[in-house]
């Protein structure tokens, strides 16, 4: 099946999704499209609340397309790939309404930035949790703020610095990253159609006051990101994160 971004709306629910066949990675042209497809829900009067989730029934995200990160060539092209991810994490703190993201797997790298820019988020036991950057030469810059939000300084440099652990659902539930988390996808859709239900009848202008206070004092967030896009530009280009791609590309 090739990648897709595609969303729909009903009742009130904007649900996205996106999907690529590489344990869903994400190369810069999904990461434009979900930015797109985001802002249109967020920008739409018929939706309520958006819903975010992956296709399968694997792995939630991969993070960056390794694919795409050996093809870039320069730091221009390097700071636009890693704007990608700002681009959708900007996306998602703008709407003025709940995003809540459907987790049914394993997270790694920049995706666990999606997970810490929704507001709600319901996954299965499986979902463990990677901060894999360090292990490749670049770091998780562009995510950062909003990661270390969600956990705090001192759990953010934890996972930074343990760039092979895995963190299970159940650490990620305890620091703030997952709201719930069940054992059966089952049950986890059944709670997540309740929860759907409640927010598209919250009244629209309290839901938004309420998402406004969630995010107070991340206004100038962008130009944070920007700036660290330009590292991650930097970084992809040594000939050690080059090497290392390579080794891992089949394998992603």
């Amino acid at each position: 099946m090739k990648a897709y971004v595609k969303s729909k709306i009903s009742n009130g629910l904007g649900e996205v999704e996106f999907y690529h066949p590489k344990s869903n990675s994400l190369p810069y042209s999904l990461l434009e499209q979900l930015s797109f497809e985001i802002k249109q829900l967020g920008d739409d009067d018929n939706v309520k609340c958006i819903l975010l989730k992956s296709g399968g029934s694997k792995a939630f995200c991969a993070g960056a397309s390794f694919d795409e990160l050996l093809s870039i060539e320069n730091e221009l092209q390097g700071k636009q790939f890693f704007l990608g991810f700002a681009k959708v994490i900007s996306a998602m703190r703008q709407a003025p309404k709940l995003v809540v993201t459907s987790v049914q797997g394993k997270v790694v790298g920049g995706g666990i930035g999606l997970v810490c820019a929704s507001d709600y988020v319901i996954a299965h036991e499986s979902a463990s949790i990677k901060l894999s950057e360090l292990s490749i030469g670049i770091g998780p810059f562009v995510i950062a703020p909003v990661v270390q939000r969600k956990l705090g300084l001192a759990h953010f440099t934890n996972m930074c610095l343990n760039p092979k652990k895995w963190k299970t659902s159940e650490w990620a539930l305890d620091k703030g990253i997952y709201s719930e988390i069940y054992s059966q996808m089952d049950d986890l859709n059944l709670r997540l159609s309740q929860l759907i239900n409640e927010y598209v009848n919250y009244s629209s202008e309290t839901i938004f006051k309420i998402k406004s206070m969630f995010w107070e004092g991340f206004e100038s967030i962008e130009k944070e990101m920007e700036k660290r896009a330009e590292q991650s530009g930097q970084l992809v280009l040594s000939d050690f994160t080059k090497k290392i791609l390579k080794s891992l590309q089949s394998k992603q």
